[in-house]
């Protein structure tokens, strides 16, 4: 089956297609004729070799988290699902033609297959941090990055829940964050002074950009304590809690879907690309500057 692959570690032009074995289906997996695969930061830095002194990648290898496909073979020991459904979940080699998934949720036919499989990487995380974050109803939360997939998401979320977020993105994305139902502001110098005049007090910060912004949101906070990074390395020095520890739900996935059906929460799906042009998708999300999701389509 034709698939991504790269053999050795680097930038996005590693990636290319390539001739790989098909997978069969193991005990309480399902095996999906991949329709939509959805991209992540970490696709990139299993890519360039940046994870491999904490967990080893074998090479050649196939990238990819997320896929949204038709069930085509069922594992042993698996129920609830048939031959030709439709579903999104994870997976450990999506960026090709078929993928074994570990964990899934049904997939509605008023949901696109781009849409579906942008939302499990993104969905768990923000729930994750969410959950870290403890908000109650009427506290203030601060979202850097809150026009992306994750902080998006976050943001929705927040806002559902009754928090009063402030959303920093960049002055083209500043409607999106409105949209959602956050107050936006721009990012970069003078953040401290613009945020003091939105909120007398933040109580959360959540980091999805990792553009330098934890400084000033400790000063904002008045400590590190309920600050959360997704993306800056230096939260180790500055004793910020960056986690990274995932726990993937097939209930909680499910949830989100329905969420999204329903019109209470929505992922943005910037570019949809072939597989050939994984290249240029993973240079996408390299940059962080996507605009949303980039989803591979076979």
């Amino acid at each position: 089956m034709r698939a991504v692959v790269f053999e050795e570690f680097g930038g996005p032009g590693v990636l290319h297609l390539g001739e790989v074995p098909e997978p069969e289906a193991g005990p309480g997996q399902v095996r999906v004729r991949v329709e939509a695969v959805g991209l992540n930061a970490f696709d990139g830095k299993i890519r360039s070799g940046a994870m491999e002194p904490v967990f080893r990648t074998r090479l050649p290898a196939v990238p990819g988290m997320e896929v949204a496909g038709t069930v085509d073979q069922v594992g042993r020991g698996v129920t609830g699902v048939e031959l030709g459904e439709r579903v999104t979940g994870w997976t450990r080699r999506g960026a090709a033609e078929l993928a074994l998934l570990d964990l899934w949720a049904p997939v509605p036919d008023g949901l696109d297959a781009p849409q579906a499989a942008a939302l499990p990487v993104v969905g768990e995380t923000a729930w994750r941090v969410l959950r870290i974050l403890d908000l109650k109803p009427g506290e203030t939360l601060l979202v850097h990055g809150a026009s992306g997939g994750v902080g998006g998401l976050a943001t929705q979320l927040a806002v559902a829940a009754g928090v009063h977020v402030i959303g920093t993105a960049s002055p083209a994305n500043q409607e999106r964050v409105a949209s959602y139902g956050a107050t936006p502001t721009p990012y970069g110098e003078g953040i401290v002074d613009r945020v003091r005049a939105l909120a007398p007090a933040v109580d959360a910060v959540l980091d999805a950009a990792g553009s330098g912004v934890l400084p000033d949101s400790i000063e904002l906070r008045g400590g590190t304590e309920r600050v959360v990074t997704l993306a800056d390395p230096t939260a180790y020095e500055l004793g910020v809690e960056f986690p990274e520890q995932s726990e993937p739900s097939a209930e909680q996935l499910a949830e989100l879907v329905d969420m999204v059906v329903r019109g209470d929460v929505r992922v943005p799906v910037a570019k949809v690309l072939p597989l050939g042009e994984a290249a240029r998708g993973q240079a996408l999300v390299d940059d962080g500057h996507a605009g949303g999701k980039v989803v591979l389509v076979p």
